[in-house]
This record gives C-alpha cells, sequence and structure tokens, in this order.
C-alpha cells in the first residue's frame, strides 16, 4: 500500500474518488511522516488499547494506529470518505469505520460494548468549530478513557494548557486543567497539510485524572463560578460575579473574603483552588 501521508498518493485518492475537502467539516489532511509518528507515538499505544479516533479522513493516522493498537473505531462524519476509508484500510481486520456525528454519539456505550480491551484512548484532529464541544462532551460525560490525544488549532492549544494570568487562560483552561492532566506534544505548522489552512496546529495529550484536580462540593456550583468569573473578563470579580449570578454586591463579597480573595481581582487571576474555595464558600 502506498504511504497515506505522500502528497501525491493524497491526491491520487482524490482525483480517483473525485472527492473534494470540505471546509464545512474542516477537512485538512497530514502530509508529513515525522508528525504522524510523534503523534501515535504520544498515544502510547499497547495492542491491548481500544482506540476511538475523531475525524480519521482518509485513513492516514488510522492506519498507523492499526499497527499497534487492538483495536481501532474510526468515527467519520463525512458519508463519502467512508468508501475510500473501507478501500485505504482494508489490509487492516482491526480496524471499524463508523459514519457518525460525534457530537451526537454515545461514546460511553462504544467503549463499554468492547470490555476485552484493557483501556480506551481517544485521538483526533478536530475542527476549530468543534474543538470545544467535543472535547467537554467527553470530560462531562465522564466517559470511561485514559487519554485525550487531539490536534486543534494552535490558539485553542494554548488555551488548554494555559495557566493563571494571561490572555489564554479562561474558563475552557479551568474545566480542562480540572479533570485532566495536560502535556504539550508538538507543533504543526500549516504547510503539511492538503489543502494547507490558514493556521498552525499543536498537538495535546489530555490525560484523564481518576479524581479532580480539586475538591468541589459542587461540580455544577464550581463551573457556575468560573462561567460566572469570565463572563466579563475586564470587570472585577466583585462586579462580574454579582452581575453573572444576580446577587447583591455584599454577598458576593463576604464570599470572596471568606475564600481569602481580593474582590478586585479578576477572573484570569484565580488558580483552580481559587475557584474551587469559591464555589465551596458560596454553599455553606
Amino acid at each position: 500500500m502506498d504511504k497515506l501521508y505522500s502528497p501525491a498518493t493524497v491526491n491520487k485518492i482524490m482525483n480517483k474518488h473525485h472527492f473534494k475537502t470540505s471546509k464545512k467539516y474542516g477537512q485538512n489532511f497530514l502530509i508529513d511522516e515525522n508528525i504522524i509518528h510523534k503523534i501515535v507515538d504520544a498515544v502510547d499505544i499497547k495492542d491491548n488499547d481500544l482506540v476511538l479516533e475523531i475525524g480519521p479522513g482518509i485513513g492516514t493516522l488510522t492506519a498507523e494506529l492499526a499497527k499497534r493498537a487492538g483495536k481501532v473505531k474510526a468515527v467519520e462524519i463525512d458519508k463519502k470518505l467512508v468508501p475510500i476509508l473501507d478501500e485505504n484500510l482494508a489490509e487492516f481486520n482491526n480496524v471499524e469505520t463508523i459514519n457518525e456525528d460525534i457530537l451526537n454519539t454515545n461514546i460511553n456505550e462504544m467503549i463499554s460494548n468492547e470490555e476485552k480491551y484493557q483501556s480506551a484512548k481517544i485521538i483526533g484532529n478536530l475542527p476549530y468549530y468543534i474543538t470545544t464541544p467535543i472535547i467537554m462532551k467527553i470530560l462531562e460525560e465522564k466517559v470511561s478513557v485514559k487519554s485525550i490525544t487531539i490536534m486543534v488549532q494552535k490558539e485553542v492549544a494554548d488555551r488548554l494548557k494555559a495557566g493563571p494570568g494571561g490572555k489564554d487562560y479562561g474558563a475552557l483552561s479551568v474545566a480542562v486543567q480540572y479533570y485532566c492532566d495536560v502535556t504539550f506534544i508538538a507543533q504543526v505548522p500549516r504547510n503539511v497539510f492538503i489543502p494547507k489552512p490558514n493556521v498552525d496546529s499543536s498537538v495535546i495529550r489530555l490525560d484523564v485524572r481518576e479524581i479532580p484536580s480539586v475538591k468541589v462540593d459542587d461540580e455544577k456550583v464550581f463551573f457556575r463560578m468560573v462561567k460566572a468569573g469570565f463572563s466579563q473578563r475586564r470587570k472585577t470579580l466583585l462586579n462580574a460575579l454579582s452581575h453573572f449570578l444576580n446577587q447583591p454586591k455584599e454577598e458576593i463579597e463576604k464570599i470572596l473574603i471568606q475564600s481569602d480573595i481580593d474582590p478586585l481581582r479578576r477572573a484570569e487571576t484565580l488558580s483552580l483552588q481559587d475557584f474551587a474555595a469559591l464555589s465551596n464558600n458560596s454553599i455553606k
């Protein structure tokens, strides 16, 4: 089989099947062997692992995953790519192609149906417009996976790994770091894709924690506080929280002081521990 990451092979496949990439689905096919191997190595796949791949495209990454994993479930939203995937991956008997929208899929059920595998790992090249919904679906639904390794727009990766104090730090940073340990894997320049996107990408691995990084008494209250804090980033916490939560400033100020947080601080300066304290004190 021709190497699926060869530009000549990609163009040949697209011409043969009269396939044109879709902006709607954010389709950009990776054509760099070194980056493909770096991604697969980062996932640390064992032969008793189940791998769920989101957006396999023409199967470039899928083929490399199939060489190492017990089984690969490749979830592709574009039905035009299914016959191409089936043809390109015909040599592998451990790959299942699934034509579904991952956002409308019961991922836990998809994984629990494969009980014989020791652990499940998710990998995907995610289009910008659905990156956050996919990540949060996996985390909020407590999908039983060991890790999530994703290629995303560089700006999104910067937000996922950002710490307190910078412009990249926000509600997404807090949510992901509450559930996961975040590891930066690689920068991916825009010129290693067909077609070439307008932005550079990064690969990030999210190792899902057995226990969240901070102890909170009520997760819903915790995330409501986070959302409230970042709802108006330029405002002080006192103003942002009282406005979003529709509570008197006196009450909000009392909670902030109990949490040892200056009411004049802004949300972007708060650590996860600060948000946890704020959340826990608000329901006492």
